[in-house]
């Protein structure tokens, strides 16, 4: 099998092709579309202008879930896409939670309510959402009693009962960045810090890409199919196709804070079911603390990223009306990311009702562009889009080959098993340097990101030391810096610190501290930013 380390020569010159097909943006839907298609025998290169997962597909709520509210807006506007929508999430959702159980689990939430009537409501509505679900449910919904509630969410506003119901929380940038290493394992070429600025076209249909590198050197790279996965980006590189083109998506802000205080103690989620312009929020547990998101904002694609004092406002005032004793809530992370949506045949002035629907789009010139869709559903876009490559190739494909995510087995049985084993002895390698809490900790931090490849993670370290946590929020070591420098393509302590590991996302001071340490680490490994 071939290494999935990233190559040395990180110039674009080298990647020249020709390739069976070229995906422009390593989010979630492009780099599991390269999986896919290397599967099948294609050859693949997977190019994106940023680091992988860099856009939003870091910067989700963290849930693998059908959509509760779009379930009940499917019965409330008799909206079979809805409908449609929530089954296939459902579905996917419980892909996901076997292919890499270190990186999702099962997490429980409440939809709260003070009226029986509500309350029956939502469990009827709660029950359907598990009908939904089938062969791949993961836990029935049931009611919960304001005692319960109370003991669950200990700081939320008193005399509240509610409905229990369960979806998935994951890593996103971690899944992100390992399908995409998956995806080299089997051969394709991954290139990170690539941007596309022209589409190469003979007689009429295209044939390739202009590439530049992080040097500003320019070189073509030939390929008989291009693939555009470039999310909120989307609109842009349907233009270098056809300038002329009007715009697909419309770009929504969700913004999301992290707070210090660690408002779901016992591990359960709260969906706040209605704000007063009609939207949802979640109130999460996230590394010890709470993740509270997300707003809804049209807003233009160069903006999507960019907090605000106005959406920061709006949500610590959700936060203050549920957990009334939390006036001063300490906010430790704030970060904002684009939806890309689907355009409604006429214009919307609010994005909260738009469908979370996904198109592929095949133009004359043979681009295909795989538009709007969510995370959880990132697998059936790559797909439907692959199908898409399949009949611009005119060819039929092989059936898949078996690839396992790394850090997987090849199925949950083994990896849960293998997991199981494997924490027992990290436990005793590091037990005696780190004492047994402190070896639990990192144990734990390894195998949540890492998987089974935890101990190669270990094995990184030059000497004892660098086994030890460089953080007390998350515990990063100096062997999983050189790990992520040998093998994720990192090319600054930014892609260490907020996407191979998420503190930036959960300590913004914390993160700031460590980049420099991290910045030594990486140079010792011959990695420099813009290299």
């Amino acid at each position: 099998m071939p290494s999935d380390r990233p190559p040395i020569d990180p110039d674009a010159s080298s990647l020249t092709g020709p390739y069976d097909l070229l995906v422009i943006g390593a989010g979630a839907t492009g780099a599991t579309l390269a999986l896919e298609a290397v599967r099948r025998g294609l050859s693949v290169a997977l190019v994106d202008a940023r680091d992988i997962a860099s856009g939003t597909s870091s910067r989700s709520t963290k849930l693998l879930h059908g959509g509760v509210r779009y379930l009940e807006l499917a019965f409330r506007t008799l909206d079979r896409r809805q409908l449609r929508l929530v089954r296939e999430a459902l579905a996917e959702r419980g892909h996901w939670l076997k292919a890499v159980p270190f990186l999702a689990h099962r997490l429980e939430l409440l939809l709260p309510t003070r009226q029986p009537l509500a309350q029956a409501y939502y469990a009827i509505g709660l029950g359907l959402y598990d009908l939904l679900a089938g062969r791949e449910s993961i836990g029935g919904s049931r009611c919960a009693q304001a005692k319960e509630v109370q003991r669950l969410l200990p700081d939320l506003a008193p005399d509240h009962s509610g409905v229990l119901y369960s979806d998935g929380q994951f890593d996103d940038a971690r899944l992100n960045l390992l399908i995409a290493r998956t995806a080299a394992r089997h051969g394709a070429l991954v290139r990170p810090h690539t941007p596309v600025v022209e589409l190469l076209q003979k007689n009429g249909r295209l044939c390739g890409a202009v590439l530049e590198a992080t040097d500003g050197q320019r070189s073509q790279v030939e390929a008989r199919v291009v693939v555009n996965a470039a999310g909120i980006g989307a609109d842009a590189v349907r233009r270098l196709a056809a300038p002329d083109l009007p715009s697909r998506l419309q770009v929504s802000r969700g913004m999301h804070l992290v707070l210090e205080q660690a408002l779901c103690p016992a591990g359960t989620g709260l969906l706040v079911p209605s704000t007063d312009d009609g939207r949802v929020l979640f109130m999460l547990p996230f590394f010890g603390r709470t993740l509270v998101g997300t707003t809804d904002t049209a807003c233009p694609a160069a903006a999507a990223e960019q907090p605000s004092p106005e959406g920061e406002a709006y949500l610590l005032d959700y936060v203050r009306r549920w957990f009334p004793s939390v006036q001063s809530p300490q906010v430790s992370s704030r970060w904002a990311g684009g939806r890309p949506l689907l355009l409604p045949d006429e214009a919307a002035t609010s994005t909260a009702g738009v469908v979370r629907e996904h198109s592929v789009e095949r133009l004359p010139c043979g681009l295909v562009s795989v538009l709007g869709g969510k995370w959880t559903t990132c697998r059936t876009m790559a797909l439907e889009a692959l199908a898409a490559v399949t009949a611009e190739l005119g060819q039929t494909l092989p059936a898949p080959k078996a690839a396992p995510i790394v850090g997987s087995a090849a199925d949950a049985a083994q990896t849960t098993t293998g997991l199981a084993a494997l924490r027992l002895r990290l436990t005793e390698t590091l037990e005696e340097q780190l004492g047994p809490a402190g070896a639990a900790g990192l144990s734990a931090h390894l195998l949540a990101s890492h998987g089974l490849e935890a101990e190669a993670v270990l094995a990184c370290a030059s000497h004892a030391a660098e086994r030890e946590p460089l953080s007390s929020v998350i515990p990063l070591t100096a062997a999983e810096v050189r790990h992520m420098a040998r093998h994720e393509w990192v090319r600054d302590p930014e892609d260490v610190l907020a996407r191979r590991c998420r503190l930036a996302f959960v300590d913004t001071a914390e993160a700031e501290r460590l980049k420099e340490p991290v910045r030594q680490l990486l140079d010792e490994e011959g990695v420099h930013a813009g290299s």
